[in-house]
């Protein structure tokens, strides 16, 4: 192979096989290094992996010289892999090499970690919402202790914030409305854009009355924001649906609930919220539908039969 550094297309037939794919011929026991006979042992022989660790090395640096630093990467991290199943001193990284493949680390983070937010809120898209809410519930079957709340926030009348003062005002209302509702959050939890002017707030271990609390504290947020600041007579309220799964006892059955099931449960307090008169938490407490702050004293509708609100 042209590509390889001097020594290696030369090196001894056993590990020429194994770097070819064909097993290397048995050594006879007499020319075995072993320390009763004096000569020292052949860490290729013992250890077969060797050979291709230096050829992933040797075309890993080849790409290096070439400024390829992607394809030298990629080369690196199979000859990592390989030493990670033997005991075999790690191979020479020229510091060039080691600063290129740390910034594509850094930049494989950053393109991962922008793949799971949205471009207009930053908050988390649906494709970590979906991801994370699964993670969740498997935990919470195993060791949480308080319970886990998803609940969904809608804005109030958004559309008309769109005829009225335009697109450019109305993106500006959903990035100021995901940083209130951001704020205060518990550990662990987190806002996601649903779709829209939808978003998930989802938290992890807290109990029913925490949850309506932390949800309250964000509609509160929105409803007291001066939003004249933006636009001249800009009023935005936002309606809640809570859903709250209690942990399983200790030693009781898993819980069975989905992350759609959840979130459907959300969906229809929701709906709830926006019939009962908007500006509200609707959220279960005892097996009936409750309305929280300044909806405390107005009377929760039913729930309906098909989800679905405007």
């Amino acid at each position: 192979m042209t590509v390889l550094r001097p020594g290696i297309a030369e090196s001894d037939p056993a590990r020429g096989s194994a770097v070819r794919g064909v097993p290397a011929p048995p050594v006879p026991p007499a020319h075995r290094g072993s320390p009763a006979n004096g000569v020292p042992h052949n860490s290729s022989s013992q250890q077969p992996n060797a050979g291709l660790v230096q050829l992933h090395e040797s075309i890993a640096a080849l790409f290096a010289s070439r400024g390829q630093w992607r394809q030298a990467y990629h080369h690196l991290r199979s000859a990592l892999d390989l030493l990670s199943s033997e005991q075999i001193e790690p191979p020479h990284v020229p510091e060039q090499l080691r600063n290129e493949v740390d910034r594509l680390r850094r930049e494989h983070a950053e393109a991962r970690e922008q793949s799971l937010r949205d471009s207009l809120t930053a908050s988390y898209n649906r494709r970590y919402l979906d991801q994370r809410l699964v993670d969740l519930l498997t935990e919470q079957d195993r060791d949480t202790a308080g319970g886990l709340a998803v609940a969904l926030v809608d804005l109030d009348w958004f559309k008309q914030v769109n005829d009225t003062y335009g697109h450019l005002i109305g993106d500006r209302v959903l990035q100021r409305v995901v940083e209130l509702l951001q704020d205060g959050l518990p550990e662990g939890g987190f806002c996601a854009r649903y779709g829209g002017e939808e978003f998930v707030l989802v938290l992890p271990d807290i109990d029913a009355p925490a949850a309506v609390a932390v949800c309250e504290a964000a509609r509160a947020r929105a409803e007291r924001f001066p939003w004249q600041q933006l636009a001249t007579g800009l009023r935005v309220t936002v309606s809640i649906g809570l859903a709250h799964e209690p942990a399983p006892e200790q030693g009781g059955a898993p819980l069975s609930v989905d992350p759609q099931a959840q979130l459907l449960r959300a969906d229809s307090l929701l709906y709830v919220a926006k019939q009962s008169g908007r500006n509200a938490v609707a959220y279960r407490e005892g097996g009936r539908v409750r309305l929280a702050g300044a909806a405390a004293g107005r009377r929760a509708v039913a729930e309906p039969r098909v989800v679905g609100y405007y």
